[in-house]
């Protein structure tokens, strides 16, 4: 039975690693943090914690299905936490949690260049519409 080098162990768990390749775990995270909805979310979530219903009505077009769903599957990967308050009728709060919010900067890095740079993406999609 042939033995690995620390140097080696260390070389396939990098290995392991590389979005590039289609088992990588890391694929499963990027196919999450890229959906528009959970951008959003994170990009609301920034000020601090927020209802549910407010959460629905500053994320204009969210379904109260894709809203529970992507929040269900945000809280599952460790990003938000649930608070429920029991009241008449209940509260419920969510928040970013230490790994949602380590990930904040980076989706308002990228909410603001869509910002910027939403103007130029739709004259390159005129200019390359009119050469169609």
């Amino acid at each position: 039975m042939a033995t690995e080098t620390a140097a080696q162990r260390r070389d396939g768990a990098r290995a392991a690693y590389d979005a590039y390749l289609a088992a990588c775990p890391a694929r499963e995270l990027l196919d999450t943090i890229s959906d528009k909805w959970v951008s959003l979310i994170l990009n609301a979530l920034s000020d601090g914690p927020l209802r549910y219903s407010d959460l629905g009505r500053v994320i204009a077009g969210v379904s109260q299905k894709m809203l529970t769903q992507t929040l269900r599957g945000m809280e599952r990967d460790g990003l938000v936490s649930r608070t429920v308050t029991p009241s008449v009728p209940v509260r419920v709060d969510y928040a970013l949690t230490d790994l949602g919010r380590g990930l904040q900067p980076v989706m308002l890095a990228i909410k603001t260049w869509a910002e910027s740079n939403i103007e130029r993406v739709h004259g390159a999609r005129q200019a390359y519409d009119s050469r169609s």
